[in-house]
C-alpha cells in the first residue's frame, strides 16, 4: 500500500508541473534577467511549488502528521508565493516567516526550553531561511543541495538515529527530482523561486534542528555548513566593500564561479552538492570522537579558507 501511495505522489507531482507552467505562461509569472543575475532568458518563476504541494500531499496520503510543521510550510509557501508575483512588502513576509519558524519550534517542542534560546532560536532559523533563498541563483543548485542534505538524514533514519517518519524524507525526495528534472539542465525550465527555496529551507531547518535538539550534538550543524558559510562570509565580504547587503547582488561564491571564472551552472551545483554530502557523511564519522567539536570547527575554517582565496582579488577590492 506504501509502495501505491509513493507512485500516486510521484504522478501528482509530476503532472503537477506541467499544469503550473500554464498557469505561469498565463498570468506571466516569470524570472526576467537583470545585471545582477546569473542567468540569461527570461524563465517561469516558481516551480518550486512542487515542495508545498508535496508536503500537503504527504501530510494528506501519510497520516496527518506534524501538523505544525505542515501549517506552517503552507502559509510560508503562500507568502513566498504572492512575494514571487507582487514582490510584497519586506515586513510583511517577515512576519510570515516569523510564525512559520514559531509552528516549527512548536512542532520540535522547543518551547519547553528555557526561554533565553528562544530569540537565538528566531535568529538562526530566519538567517537560515534568508540564506537559503539567496543561494537559489542557478540551474540545479536548489534541487541538489537539498538533495545532499536529505541523504545522510535519510541515512541517520536508517540506522535509529534521527527518527523521521520514513515517508516524510521519501516524499521530499520525490519533489526535488521532480523539481530537478525541469530546472537542473543547461536551460532550466523554471526556478524555484521564493515558494520553492523558502519553503525547502523551513522542513531541512526543522529536520537539522530537531536531529540537533535529539541527539544533543551541535556537529550536526555541518550538515548546511556549506550555504551556512559561503553566506555568512559574503555578507562579511559585502560589508567590507560598504554595500548595502539587503539589495540583490552576485557575491557569493557560486556566482563568482559561475560568472567571473564561466563554470557550467550545473557543474557547479553538482559541486556544491557533492561537497556538502561528504562533509555531512564526514560529520557522521567523528560526530562519537573525543574530538568531534575540533574536526567540526577544522571544517569550517577549511572552508573559510576555500572561500577567501576561491574569490579573485580583484574583486575583493572591486567596488562594482
Amino acid at each position: 500500500m506504501t509502495i501505491v501511495l509513493y507512485l500516486l505522489t510521484s504522478v501528482c507531482l509530476f503532472f503537477l508541473m506541467p499544469v503550473y507552467f500554464w498557469l505561469a505562461n498565463r498570468f506571466q509569472i516569470f524570472d526576467e534577467p537583470n545585471e545582477r543575475s546569473s542567468h540569461k532568458t527570461v524563465t517561469i518563476r516558481g516551480g518550486g511549488i512542487v515542495f508545498p504541494m508535496a508536503i500537503i500531499l504527504w501530510f494528506c496520503l501519510f497520516g496527518l502528521q506534524l501538523p505544525y510543521l505542515t501549517v506552517g510550510v503552507v502559509i510560508i509557501a503562500v507568502i513566498s508565493f504572492l512575494d514571487d508575483i507582487f514582490d510584497l512588502n519586506p515586513t510583511t513576509r517577515l512576519v510570515v516567516h516569523l510564525i512559520a519558524v514559531s509552528l516549527v519550534l512548536l512542532q520540535l517542542d522547543f518551547f519547553i526550553f528555557n526561554w533565553f534560546w528562544l530569540i537565538p532560536a528566531f535568529i538562526v532559523f530566519i538567517g537560515w531561511l534568508n540564506a537559503f533563498n539567496f543561494m537559489d541563483g542557478i540551474n540545479g543548485i536548489t534541487a541538489f543541495y537539498s538533495f545532499s542534505v536529505l541523504v545522510p538524514i535519510w541515512y541517520l533514519n536508517y540506522q535509529g538515529i534521527a527518527l523521521f517518519p520514513d515517508s516524510l524524507l521519501y516524499v521530499l525526495g520525490i519533489s526535488i527530482l521532480v523539481f530537478a528534472f525541469f530546472n537542473a539542465r543547461k536551460k532550466a525550465k523554471t526556478f524555484a523561486g521564493d515558494v520553492g527555496s523558502v519553503s525547502m529551507a523551513l522542513v531541512l531547518g526543522y529536520l537539522v534542528f530537531s536531529l540537533i535538539l535529539k541527539t544533543e550534538k551541535w556537529e550536526y550543524i555541518l550538515f548546511v555548513s556549506v550555504y551556512g558559510v559561503d553566506t555568512v562570509l559574503t555578507i562579511i565580504y559585502r560589508l567590507f566593500r560598504k554595500e548595502n547587503i539587503f539589495k540583490p547582488h552576485r557575491s557569493h561564491f557560486y556566482q563568482v564561479l559561475a560568472n567571473d571564472k564561466g563554470l557550467s551552472h550545473i557543474s557547479i551545483s553538482t559541486g556544491y552538492g557533492v561537497v556538502q554530502i561528504l562533509i555531512s557523511f564526514f560529520s557522521i564519522l567523528i560526530i562519537n570522537h573525543e574530538y568531534s567539536g575540533h574536526w567540526s570547527i577544522m571544517v569550517l575554517l577549511l572552508l573559510t579558507v576555500t572561500y577567501v582565496f576561491g574569490k579573485p582579488i580583484r574583486l575583493m577590492l572591486s567596488k562594482e
